[in-house]
């Protein structure tokens, strides 16, 4: 019986959200265009690492400042408090909101608040690592970024270190370094590379485990234990493939899983031979 009452509520929902969401989207005025970011690749051991620039990954919510407004990954406003942006430059800059390691999720609720909360983004920070508009190589965008946020003089706005390593054995000692002190990963520029939206190898990510997102698209019912509640989500990813997410839900998540529509964020470990991602687990709600 509590089988059938979670499968008829999870399908009412999945409905009532579909309805919602199609409502929002005919009544939801146009906004700011979404942002052409630069997105990374997963780093490659045998990737040459030379001519690239390292620094920490911060886990946080992806800032981008057109020069009068605040937006998110998904091109979304950002509301920040007025002193937050007062005095920065009407040039394009690249960043993360980012609260400090292992504060994800306050970075998330005190950027999506329409209302901003003073105190909490006085624990802010917008740490710039990148000038979108700069016509220069990243090397040259790197010495221009350091500059511009000395000029501005807030110490919420944060030039984000560059070092060089010398090799793979080096960038997984640093890798191992930065986890270990509760940060995410790092990331890699190339040097010689402009600044040009989507993903290519101009920019990797190095994390100790692979991450992607996919699209819910149905809750499987559980059992023994998790009977009545979240078994697993069924997800599709961008490609189309579809597979299961049993795994890294806390209780609270198995009795109000995301919705049918949602796009989340899994772990995995390498793909097997049918391409279907190995230990995937749910990780957690994409920001945007």
């Amino acid at each position: 019986m509590q089988r059938r009452v979670f499968l008829a509520s999870g399908l009412a929902l999945a409905g009532l959200a579909l309805a919602s969401r199609t409502a929002q989207a005919k009544d939801k005025p146009e906004g700011p265009a979404r942002p052409e970011l630069m997105l990374a690749r997963p780093y490659s051991a045998s990737t040459p690492l030379a001519d690239h620039w390292v620094s920490e990954k911060y886990d946080g919510v992806r800032g981008y400042w057109t020069g009068k407004q605040l937006l998110t990954r998904g091109g979304e406003v950002v509301h920040t408090p007025a002193w937050f942006t007062k005095g920065w430059p009407n040039t394009l800059m690249d960043g993360e909101l980012w609260a400090g390691r292992g504060r994800f999720a306050h970075a998330v609720s005190t950027a999506r608040q329409l209302t901003p909360n003073d105190t909490a983004w006085r624990t802010m920070r917008f740490m710039v690592f990148d000038l979108p508009a700069h016509p220069g190589a990243f090397t040259e965008r790197l010495n221009a970024y350091r500059q511009q946020v000395a000029a501005l003089a807030q110490e919420w706005v944060v030039a984000v270190p560059q070092w060089r390593v010398q090799g793979h054995a080096e960038l997984q000692a640093l890798l191992k370094q930065t986890v270990k002190a509760g940060g995410e990963g790092l990331m890699l520029h190339r040097g010689d590379a402009p600044y040009r939206g989507g993903r290519s190898d101009d920019l990797l990510k190095a994390k100790t485990h692979e991450d992607a997102e996919a699209r819910v698209v149905a809750h499987l019912p559980g059992q023994g234990k998790h009977e009545g509640k979240l078994g697993a989500l069924l997800v599709e990813t961008p490609e189309g493939l579809r597979f299961k997410l049993g795994t890294g839900f806390s209780d609270a998540e198995r009795a109000n899983p995301p919705a049918v529509g949602t796009q989340v964020t899994y772990r995995y470990r390498g793909l097997n031979d049918s391409g279907v991602p190995r230990f995937a687990s749910f990780w957690r709600v994409r920001v945007d």
